[in-house]
């Protein structure tokens, strides 16, 4: 994997799944923190929330693909997954969890990434790096925002101007 494109909260907004979709290159990842889907309590009558559209994506999706259930996914509509997950990239062990529920993790993480609170935040504390990568459907500070880990940083990213807002080296 060349990097990882980290994300949550796209709450069924078709038009922000193409939009992270065209962020991967070919050997690219994809971590989601949470409410892809949002079936739960999802705007039917908006013609961008296109739930099953994303779901349909993702049987074909050819990424290395990380996705944790947020508050506003119903597992049922897309099972097979978890509300935490711990996997292993960059050599750094990662905990993937939507931040709605108290989550504990081990001495060995490295990187901790929710999302639910639609704000981003990227910091180092204690040794491990918390990251939030905010929102590209409905940021709560106006500012759409994305994760990126690689082998050497971890980076939050306007969406807007591509610019690197925080970057914290390994």
């Amino acid at each position: 994997m060349a990097k990882l494109i980290v994300t949550a909260d796209i709450h069924g907004s078709y038009s922000s799944w193409l939009t992270v979709k065209t962020l991967l290159n070919r050997n690219d990842g994809l971590a989601i923190a949470g409410d892809l889907f949002d079936t739960k309590y999802g705007r039917y009558s908006n013609t961008d929330f296109q739930p099953q559209s994303i779901k349909n994506d993702l049987n074909a999706f050819k990424h290395h693909f990380y996705y944790v259930y947020g508050n506003c996914d119903t597992p049922s509509f897309f099972p097979g997954f978890e509300i935490k997950m711990e996997f292993t990239a960059f050599n750094k062990k990662i905990l993937l969890y939507h931040g709605h529920r108290l989550c504990t993790f081990s001495e060995e993480t490295d990187i901790i990434i929710q999302g639910h609170t639609h704000l981003c935040f990227l910091e180092k504390k204690d040794g491990r790096i918390f990251m939030n990568p905010g929102s590209i459907t409905w940021p709560r500070n106006g500012v759409s925002t994305y994760g990126e880990i690689d082998k050497t940083s971890a980076n939050l990213i306007c969406l807007k101007t591509g610019e690197k807002l925080i970057t914290i080296e390994f």
